[in-house]
C-alpha cells in the first residue's frame, strides 16, 4: 500500500469555502465520488443532508477506489490522506472530486473558470514513521485561525489550551473521528491508525507540545 499526503487549494490562493453549506459539501463529495462507478444523482443526495446532523450511509468497501485515512478542509484549500484500492483510483477520485465540487461551487456561487490552481499535488509518504505525525500536522492546519496558536508549525503556541479547544471545536476535519466524537465517520478508514481514541487525543496534545516540522519538510506540500 501506497500512502499519499494530497493538497489543493483555490486559484491565487481564493477561498473555495464560503460558509458551512460549502464545507459539507466537499465532505459529501469525498463520500459520493469514492466510488468506481459514476455518480448521477450528487445534487439530489446532498440537497437531502441535514447540515446539523449529517448522514452518509456505509458504502459497500468493494465499490470505494481510494481509502481516506485523514482529511482537513480550510478556507482556501484541503489536505487528504489517501491510498489506492485499485489501480489509478487516486487519480480518478481526485478528478471526480475536484470537477464535481467546482461546478457546484461556481453554479452556487455565480462565477466561472477554473477554482483550484491546478494539478492537485501529491507526496508519498514513503516511511511508516511518518504515517502518524502527517496525520497530526494535517489536522493541526486550523489552529492556523488562532493567534495564540497560529506558530504550531514553529514549536511558538502561546497558549497550549486554545490550540487544544480549537482542536475540539473546529468541524472540517478527521480530528473528531478518530477522537471517538463521531462527525464523519463513514467516509474515513482508520486501519493505519488503530489507536484507542483517548490514546490517540492524548499523542496527539504531546506531539502539538513536542513536534517539529524539519523532518517532514518535503511532506507538507504548502
Amino acid at each position: 500500500m501506497e500512502l499519499y499526503h494530497v493538497l489543493n487549494r483555490g486559484v491565487d490562493k481564493r477561498d473555495i469555502f464560503m460558509d458551512a453549506s460549502d464545507y459539507l459539501r466537499f465532505v459529501h463529495d469525498m463520500w459520493e465520488f469514492n466510488d468506481i462507478a459514476p455518480t448521477q444523482h450528487a445534487h439530489h443526495s446532498f440537497k437531502n443532508l441535514d447540515l446539523r446532523n449529517p448522514n452518509f450511509t456505509e458504502k459497500n468497501a468493494g465499490t470505494a477506489i481510494v481509502d481516506i485515512h485523514g482529511w482537513c478542509l480550510m478556507k482556501n484549500h484541503y489536505h487528504l490522506l489517501l491510498s489506492e484500492r485499485v489501480e489509478g483510483g487516486l487519480t480518478k477520485f481526485l478528478r471526480k472530486l475536484n470537477v464535481g465540487y467546482a461546478n457546484y461551487f461556481n453554479e452556487r456561487h455565480e462565477r466561472e473558470g477554473s477554482l483550484f490552481q491546478g494539478r492537485t499535488k501529491r507526496v508519498l509518504i514513503e516511511r511508516d514513521a511518518h504515517f502518524m505525525h502527517i496525520l497530526h500536522y494535517i489536522h493541526f492546519n486550523p489552529l492556523d485561525f488562532v493567534s495564540t496558536a497560529s506558530g504550531w508549525r514553529e514549536h511558538a503556541i502561546e497558549k497550549i489550551t486554545d490550540a487544544k479547544r480549537q482542536l475540539e471545536l473546529y468541524r472540517w476535519s478527521s480530528y473528531h473521528d478518530y477522537c471517538g466524537k463521531k462527525n464523519f465517520p463513514s467516509i474515513l478508514t482508520r486501519d493505519l491508525f488503530s489507536d484507542s481514541s483517548v490514546q490517540f487525543e492524548r499523542e496527539a496534545l504531546a506531539y502539538l507540545r513536542d513536534m517539529t516540522t524539519a523532518d517532514m519538510t518535503h511532506m507538507i506540500l504548502e
